[in-house]
């Protein structure tokens, strides 16, 4: 009797035990494909923002980070322009939502390897013409002496209203053709660069890790990207895994604290008395092992509006120092005699950037310096103007 009774238990429990565990093997698989983002939802953050979310992309989706109103008691306060009040009130966001992405650029954490030069071009939704420059010159992406240039643009809004609206639609059409902007949903600004560069950083971080190295520049300068190349690829034991961070270099910098400069900082912005060195944000080299070390020190280095300053700040916390290259030339050229033409392009072909030049003098020199006649004069002249702009 006890045999049989025992073999009718579990006969009859059997396939409730079976469904049980379906339930479970269902709960499990739901818990899995939400990643617990939603036990996350309502953690703060240190800038007092909600953390993120995910979304089908492979970045953070970020809720809207609400002003600082108390900035607005700070002394002088109302003295000064929109753009330092906006900078004031909203300094303590790190994270922004995003309105475009390219997670695939480097075709994806893993084989990130591949991207041997990223060029990172800063770039407001308005400026259109030079985009499309680029893209057709300099910043084409294509394979060269056996490796990969790859292009992003990174940009911020601009404007209000119809306006906003008609270049954030602008920038998502190029994106649909062109697969090469990451645009967040903050205000384009001078002020708003450090926080574009410290977006990218983390960008970087999760979607194209171990690529080599990075060009860090602005959509106006003319970029020698074949030297780049050329002069990365003949860097001793430094394949993107060591520091190198190279270009302008700047010393002995102060903040600016006359108003009636563009680039004028109020204490109640920044009350250091002398910058770090640093390099000119125009144009810039850097390793990725270099870039992911900046991002971290970010974390800690309270922000300030300008980018090339702050990322000097990043790199003295982290015990690294910029180096100076003399085929960096962010601050223009000169040239010693008006005998002599100041886009003969054997002044360019020598050198890695040139900042500030028109959209349609890049697209000439671009074209010029690789005509396969082209032939450079050695002359003292020449060599003067070379070396000295």
């Amino acid at each position: 009797m006890f045999r049989v009774s025992k073999t009718r238990t579990i006969g009859t429990t059997t396939p409730l035990l079976f469904g049980v565990l379906l339930v479970v093997v269902y709960l499990c698989k739901d818990l899995t494909d939400r990643k617990t983002i939603p036990l996350q939802e309502n953690v703060k953050n240190n800038g007092g923002e909600r953390a993120p979310t995910k979304n089908s992309s492979s970045v953070y989706s970020w809720p809207r980070c609400e002003p600082n109103l108390t900035a607005a008691t700070s002394p002088d306060f109302s003295s000064f322009s929109n753009m330092i009040q906006d900078f004031l009130y909203y300094r303590h966001c790190r994270h922004f939502p995003m309105l475009l992405d390219t997670p695939d650029k480097c075709g994806g954490a893993d084989e990130s390897a591949d991207v041997f030069l990223l060029l990172v071009i800063k770039s407001p939704p308005a400026n259109y013409n030079r985009r499309e420059v680029l893209r057709k010159t300099w910043a084409k992406e294509r394979l060269y002496k056996g490796v990969w240039i790859r292009r992003i643009f990174i940009s911020g809004t601009m404007e209000n209203g119809f306006e906003k609206e008609r270049l954030n639609k602008l920038l998502k059409l190029e994106h649909r053709q062109y697969n090469d902007i990451l645009q967040w949903d903050f205000q384009e600004s001078l002020f708003n660069l450090t926080l574009k560069q410290i977006l990218f950083h983390e960008w970087l971080e999760i979607n194209c890790p171990n690529a080599r190295f990075l060009l860090n520049g602005d959509d106006d300068v003319f970029a020698h990207t074949d030297n780049m190349v050329e002069y990365l690829q003949g860097l001793k034991d430094n394949n993107g895994s060591k520091h190198l961070f190279t270009g302008h270099l700047i010393t002995n910098a102060s903040p600016i604290r006359s108003s009636a400069s563009k680039y004028f900082i109020p204490f109640q912005v920044d009350d250091s008395e002398s910058y770090p060195p640093y390099c000119g944000g125009g144009g810039l080299l850097m390793s990725v092992s270099t870039a992911l070390v900046i991002y971290k020190m970010s974390q800690s280095i309270p922000v300030i509006p300008i980018d090339d300053v702050y990322i000097g700040m990043c790199l003295a916390k982290a015990g690294l120092a910029p180096a100076s290259h003399m085929g960096v030339r962010t601050l223009g050229w000169y040239i010693p005699s008006k005998k002599l033409d100041k886009y003969d392009p054997c002044y360019f072909k020598e050198h890695l950037v040139v900042h500030r030049l028109l959209p349609a003098d890049i697209y000439i020199m671009w074209h010029r310096i690789h005509e396969p006649d082209l032939k450079c004069s050695n002359s003292k002249e020449t060599e003067t103007a070379i070396y000295r702009w």
